[in-house]
């Protein structure tokens, strides 16, 4: 229940950023996240903790990597260098685990102005 209650905040204050949409492109049990038709947020439903995908600078992506091996891994499924799983355990703050979400959004609204 506590899992789902995070996945519902985590729904709500990514759909308050601009320009998002949320999608199920590969299936019912991951909501994707894309702003301008690219995907910054990949969030698994049928996980038994709560974790997510985001994009990354792939020099950053690494440092987390050092910094956060518990919780800040290569991304699943995903382009290793550009993107990290973020398992959501004591050893990342609630603030930490919005500064990857928000970073990755910034991201990818940032290349989409160039």
């Amino acid at each position: 229940m506590l899992r789902e209650r995070h996945i519902e905040a985590v729904r709500n204050w990514v759909l308050t950023f601009n320009d998002v949409e949320e999608t199920t492109p590969f299936g019912p049990d991951t909501l994707v996240y894309k702003t301008a038709g690219k995907m910054f947020l990949l969030l698994p439903l049928d996980e038994e903790d709560l974790r997510f995908n985001v994009k990354c600078d792939p020099n950053i992506a690494l440092e987390l990597r050092e910094q956060y091996p518990q919780s800040v891994l290569p991304g699943y499924h995903m382009d290793k260098k550009h993107w990290n799983t973020v398992v959501c355990n004591p050893e990342l703050s609630l603030t930490q685990i919005a500064a990857f979400i928000s970073d990755s959004y910034q991201l990818i609204r940032s290349k989409n102005k160039k």
